[in-house]
């Protein structure tokens, strides 16, 4: 199973979310995109992000349209959907 950071879909794409923050990300912020929604198990759908690569990316996940960062966003590990 591959997994690929949120913030490397491209729009339209979609992932089931497998790990939310790693070792190296704060306790705080990773209870706080918990707290937006993002949870193992879920589906996140990329719907738009700025042009040439850069911040925000607006994801859709559980029904609620959410704008991160693009750092923020590599912080949540999907199982794309092909």
């Amino acid at each position: 199973m591959k997994t690929t950071p949120l913030g490397q879909l491209k729009v339209g794409q979609k992932g089931r979310i497998v790990r939310v923050g790693s070792q190296a990300d704060s306790p705080d912020w990773v209870k706080r995109l918990m707290a937006l929604g993002f949870l193992e198990g879920s589906v996140a759908e990329v719907v738009h992000q700025a042009p040439f690569g850069g911040d925000p990316v607006a994801v859709r996940v559980r029904g609620t349209l959410l704008a991160l960062r693009r750092q923020e966003a590599n912080a949540v590990e999907v199982v794309q959907y092909e």
